[in-house]
């Protein structure tokens, strides 16, 4: 019916009525800037020389959008921003915390170290099917998940990377590429499928997809729902896309297939959004079910970081020993997650670190098979002959996986440890433990065969690595030492994370100001 004439109708309590700060849109702009990079990569594909120096700008400035986006959400709080106005739960929401913000930055450190290392890896062959459009795309549903505030769009931005990834994953057409792709897609399908399942039935109880919004009727209803139900949904589903017991295999089996920069691309990112999704809606919205699915959590964890590094010390290719070193830190995460408390941040933190290190290992791996002209450490051999410095820097990586001191993995697995140990789970701080022992053995064969012994086969392609495999290689062992060094600027922002987690309040008053619902 129509409104009389002359009268006036509220809107305030449906849209946003004021202009938005300039500020407030850093929160959409990761997203919209990767989406529009590659499809101006895209447009250009046939110009095979600009794609590399055009991707590595955009991803130089996607880096230094979710700097500020870090910076915007340290000094102000989360930050929300609602498309079309609507406010929500109407509205579709992106919103950035300390915990998104954070993630959202490290991946994109990781992908502009991985578009300078593609410079030498993809050919032109790789680069005229759509390599950097792919890279563009992936970071899309990469930044996309870590920012969102809505969990079908969680969901959407899954999609998003999947696509991509395939596209990656089949990059060259080969026949090991393809059958890796099958088993990698099946999972990761049946995974999404799930996914898909719970957030129907989340739907069917809340009446809503707003994280805020569910966080604040799961509070109000718990009583009353199956919750315990929904959770475990959502922890199997997304323990599937971060490769935890026991539906990990499909990781190993697919990881080694790919070029080598897109298996570090996937090594530092894929797994990490299925525990940011895991963190997101166990830690924040279901905290009494994680609570009760705690020891079912540490169960799984604790398998998942034996087998893993057990799987590593049985390998002899080098990229396949890698996959099994990536299942091994979601273990690690995983036990944080189901400890709870401090345990939460050093599951954020171990997932930082393993994003920046698994991707260096994969690089480094790339080089180490181009200098040896094998992956296989039966023929392998002479690296730190050849080449001390790279030497250097893969020591350092394989230190840093195992969680030795001084660099970046020995912090946050003291942390998950001790937060075992201080509510009695000492088996589970003793998986912790005895998995970077075993870790140590994996790489320190890895150290002894490839790079100690004496080379037993000719040079490999080339006399050394060239400036694009190793400066991204040596920036991302800068990290991994200086973090070791100096861990306290990023832990007091990783625990000030782990803290808007499990009080989600400042989230939710960013996302309804005022108590406006």
């Amino acid at each position: 019916m129509a409104a009389p004439a002359g009268s006036s109708i509220d809107l305030s309590a449906a849209l946003v009525l004021a202009p938005a700060p300039l500020a407030d849109w850093l929160v959409i702009l990761p997203v919209a800037w990767c989406l529009v990079s590659g499809a101006v990569l895209l447009m250009l594909r046939k110009n095979l020389h600009i794609q590399p120096l055009l991707a590595i700008l955009a991803l130089a400035v996607l880096v230094v959008l979710d700097g500020l986006l870090l910076w915007r959400v340290i000094e102000g709080g989360p930050l929300t921003m609602v498309m079309g106005r609507w406010l929500p739960p109407f509205g579709i929401a992106f919103t950035a915390d300390l915990t998104g913000a954070l993630f959202a930055l490290f991946s994109a450190l990781v992908a502009l170290a991985g578009g300078v290392f593609a410079v030498q890896n993809i050919d032109g062959s790789g680069r005229r099917y759509g390599f950097y459009p792919f890279l563009l795309l992936l970071m899309a549903g990469v930044s996309g998940a870590f920012l969102t505030g809505d969990i079908f769009n969680l969901y959407v931005w899954f999609e998003v990377l999947l696509i991509s990834s395939f596209g990656l994953l089949v990059l060259g057409s080969e026949p090991k590429q393809i059958d890796g792709a099958v088993k990698y897609a099946f999972l990761n399908l049946v995974a999404t499928t799930l996914f898909l399942i719970a957030v129907g039935y989340l739907y069917g109880l809340f009446g809503t997809l707003n994280m805020a919004d569910i966080a604040i009727k799961a509070a109000e209803r718990r009583a009353d729902l199956p919750l315990m139900t929904l959770a475990t949904l959502f922890v199997l589903a997304f323990g599937m896309k971060a490769a935890a017991f026991p539906v990990n295999f499909w990781l190993p089996a697919s990881y080694h297939t790919p070029r080598i920069v897109v298996s570090a691309l996937f090594a530092g990112l894929l797994t990490k959004v299925g525990i940011y999704s895991l963190l997101r809606v166990m830690v924040m919205l279901f905290p009494v079910e994680r609570e009760e699915l705690s020891f079912v959590i540490a169960v799984a964890a604790a398998a998942t970081m034996l087998l893993g590094a057990l799987g590593a010390i049985g390998q002899s290719d080098i990229r396949r020993l890698l996959g099994y070193l990536v299942v091994s830190g979601i273990g690690v995460m995983l036990a944080g997650i189901a400890v709870g408390g401090p345990g939460v941040a050093g599951a954020i933190f171990y997932a930082l670190h393993s994003m920046v290190v698994m991707t260096a290992l994969y690089m480094a791996s790339g080089v180490a098979g181009r200098l040896s002209g094998t992956f296989d450490l039966n023929g392998a051999g002479g690296l730190y002959g050849r080449t001390a410095y790279f030497s250097a820097l893969s020591l350092v990586l394989f230190l840093s996986v195992a969680g030795m001191p001084p660099f970046s993995g020995f912090w946050p697995k003291v942390m998950v440890a001790k937060a075992a140990i201080d509510i009695g789970a000492w088996w589970l701080a003793g998986s912790v433990l005895l998995t970077g022992f075993l870790t140590m053995i994996a790489v320190g064969r890895v150290w002894a065969l490839a790079y100690w012994r004496p080379s037993t086969t000719p040079a490999g392609e080339g006399a050394g690595p060239g400036p694009a495999a190793i400066l991204p290689l040596s920036a991302l062992v800068l990290v991994t030492v200086l973090v070791g060094l100096f861990p306290d600027p990023l832990l007091s922002q990783i625990q000030a994370a782990a803290s808007l987690l499990a009080d989600p309040s400042a989230y939710i008053d960013s996302v309804f100001p005022h108590g406006a619902r």
